[in-house]
């Protein structure tokens, strides 16, 4: 009996078949190699090690400045956030695309560098010493780890108000308009409403990228022991200064707020894409 020659549909599906085993093997690679070595961290302390690290006062106190100068810095970035990704989506205006530009460098600034811009901003300009004078000192206080996670978070969160408020069709607010509503009316009945999932998904991101902020921070608040010290800053105090204990545990909390987070975001970016 002659041999079937193979056909085209045949080598195309050979191909497929190769391509999903190469892809899905590379994928499998992937997560464990990921799975293994955050697992390594998670489980290098034995429990009552971990436990007894957690406790400790460093820790505790790097927890909680972390949870407040992150919790401030995420409120502020919305307040700001909020106008200006509104006015970016809706209105055009002359110079919209240099602003767009500059409200979007900081994404591509390495943190170290949107430190150092903020240190010489508030140490050597008049704008800078007046706010000392004034009793608000930035460079080397908690208040400097505020702005230095607003400075560097705000974008994310213009990006993704933005992207929102621009998936929302403006005739809503027309509709709202004809029957009685101001403009602000409109915005603040309509508007923001529908963009909740947006508002709730760059909250939650804007929020988790606070408490890991550490380039920023470093080089405007400093690495000052139980004054500056967030839970990046305890992570790099300990593990320089040799207790791996303690680094351990600040990253561990650290894990667990990125997957936190992670779960929380892909809760709400059913209805909103992120970038």
């Amino acid at each position: 009996m002659a041999r079937r020659r193979p056909v085209a549909g045949d080598r195309r599906n050979n191909g497929r078949l190769l391509m999903r085993r190469f892809s899905l093997s590379l994928s499998a690679i992937v997560f464990l190699a990921i799975g293994i070595i955050l697992l390594t961290l998670v489980t290098y302390s034995p429990l009552p090690a971990l436990a007894a690290s957690l406790a400790s006062p460093e820790i505790q106190f790097a927890i909680l400045l972390s949870l407040v100068t992150s919790t401030v810095s995420t409120l502020v970035c919305i307040a700001l956030a909020i106008p200006v990704a509104y006015s970016l989506s809706r209105y055009r205006f002359f110079g919209k695309r240099v602003v767009e530009l500059v409200l979007t460098l900081p994404l591509t600034l390495p943190p170290l560098v949107a430190g150092i811009a903020l240190l010489l901003f508030f140490g050597t300009t008049p704008w800078g010493k007046a706010l000392d004078q004034a009793g608000f000192g930035v460079i080397f206080t908690p208040l400097g780890i505020i702005v230095a996670e607003v400075f560097v978070n705000l974008p994310y969160m213009i990006r993704i108000l933005r992207s929102s408020f621009s998936a929302i069709n403006p005739r809503y607010e027309y509709v709202a308009k004809t029957l009685g509503c101001t403009e602000s009316g409109a915005f603040l009945r309509v508007t923001l409403p529908m963009a909740r999932s947006g508002l709730l998904a760059g909250t939650v991101i804007t929020w988790s990228k606070a408490m890991g902020e550490f380039g920023a921070v470093l080089m405007l608040a400093g690495a000052t022991t139980m004054r500056t010290e967030t839970l990046p800053i305890a992570l790099y105090l300990n593990i320089s200064g040799g207790d791996l204990d303690l680094a351990v545990a600040a990253a561990t909390i650290l894990i667990l707020i990125s997957l936190v987070t992670l779960c929380a975001v892909e809760y709400f970016d059913r209805d909103v894409h992120v970038f």
